[in-house]
């Protein structure tokens, strides 16, 4: 076993929730005084949240199916940002009593569309609207978003349940539940998350529509989500706390994950382009004409330049995969990059005339996030930051690149 006692974060927890709780009080201000922008922007800090916990349970599910033995000492944060995820049931709560302000299809024929003079849906758009009324309901969607947190917190949890009971019992077979449990997980949590992707984001255009689209949300998650981990492994140094136990060829690992899922998302979203580029049907084209020509043009070319070539050449340097402050600092910039990410996707379904700010994008943003880190710490709390009786931990401690 290793010498290490639970942690006890409370400081940084009040600190956390306090913030949160200050953002949201702000935001819900913001509600009552301007309710359209207030909830795009709340949509956007939810998504991009709620998107890193559920990224760090397929994280977990993925690496106990590969049976990899170099992550296990910091699977334990992944495990807690996972269990994260039961934070976000009542802050889903505002998207679902404001869908009426962001998604056209809970009224389509009363909907006009932001920053235009009073345009709305022309008949042959209502008729197509009504072909997708079985799936764009409010009934559907309320049903649909309360299966998603089902298998997320149920997943979350049971990973997470088995790992700490083996923190007491070292049992063996708890290893082998993880590792067959996983596998079957796996699906449900693609499917959950793809469609996930597609009922908050997707459907804020609901005549648009692009099959990849929820791996393009995911891959972006799952880059950000690589990111809060380095930076949380980096900060984690002090008494009982994992990361001073964590090596250089550990961070060698996530500085390599953190490139290889950069290009995975500039791929998938390249893809997305050129399919529908080539294409050119009118009903499709429509979201990137809005996007990469007018007002929006600018901003689509810094996220090309500054979201992928800038951090991909960057990530390619192995001396700065090696220096653990060096990758924080690029792991803050690739979460930055996916707020300005999550803006593209977002923002132009409420200011087509371009890129615009609202307050509320800052106030939510730190309110969902503070909450957040709080809920996690929380759940951190009385427990020890690794997985300290899994039987392959001193091989991950001893871990160097092959």
């Amino acid at each position: 076993m290793i010498a290490v006692d639970r942690f006890n974060g409370s400081k940084v927890m009040t600190m956390a929730g306090a913030v949160g709780a200050i953002g949201l009080v702000l935001t819900l201000v913001g509600f009552f005084t301007a309710p359209q922008p207030t909830t795009f922007s709340y949509l956007l800090a939810f998504c991009y949240w709620l998107g890193i916990s559920v990224a760090a349970i397929i994280m977990v599910a993925i690496f106990h199916t590969a049976k990899a033995k170099w992550i296990t000492i910091i699977r334990r944060a992944m495990e807690t940002m996972g269990a994260s995820v039961v934070v976000f049931i009542p802050l889903i709560l505002p998207i679902l009593l404001g869908a009426k302000h962001i998604f056209p299809w809970v009224d389509p024929q009363a909907w006009v569309f932001p920053g235009t003079d009073g345009v709305k849906f022309n008949e042959v758009e209502l008729h197509h609207l009504h072909h997708k009324h079985p799936y764009l309901n409010l009934t559907f969607f309320y049903i649909r978003q309360a299966i998603y947190f089902a298998v997320w917190a149920f997943v979350a949890f049971r990973l997470r349940r088995w790992s700490t009971e083996q923190d007491t019992t070292g049992a063996l077979e708890l290893t082998v539940k993880l590792r067959r449990f996983s596998p079957g997980a796996l699906p449900f949590l693609a499917l959950t998350i793809t469609f996930a992707g597609f009922d908050w984001l997707m459907t804020l255009t609901p005549l648009w529509q692009s099959t990849i689209f929820g791996v393009y949300y995911f891959a972006g998650s799952f880059l950000a989500a690589f990111c809060v981990l380095t930076i949380a492994t980096v900060n984690a140094q002090g008494k009982d706390e994992y990361g001073t136990l964590v090596t250089t060829a550990h961070y060698h690992n996530l500085g390599k994950l953190m490139l290889a899922f950069t290009a995975f998302w500039a791929y998938i979203a390249f893809s997305q382009f050129l399919l529908i580029w080539i294409a050119n049907i009118p009903e499709e084209a429509g979201w990137f004409k809005l996007r990469i020509e007018g007002a929006w043009k600018p901003l689509s070319i810094a996220l090309f330049v500054m979201g992928f070539v800038v951090p991909f050449f960057t990530l390619l340097s192995r001396n700065l995969k090696l220096k653990p402050r060096l990758l924080a600092v690029m792991a803050v910039y690739l979460l930055v990059m996916h707020a300005v990410d999550l803006y593209w996707l977002i923002w132009p379904a409420f200011s087509p005339q371009g890129p615009s700010f609202h307050w509320t994008l800052l106030t939510a943003f730190v309110g969902v996030g503070g909450v957040a880190v709080a809920g996690a710490i929380f759940l951190a709390r009385g427990r020890y930051t690794l997985p300290v009786k899994d039987p392959y931990i001193s091989e991950s401690l001893r871990y160097v690149q092959p």
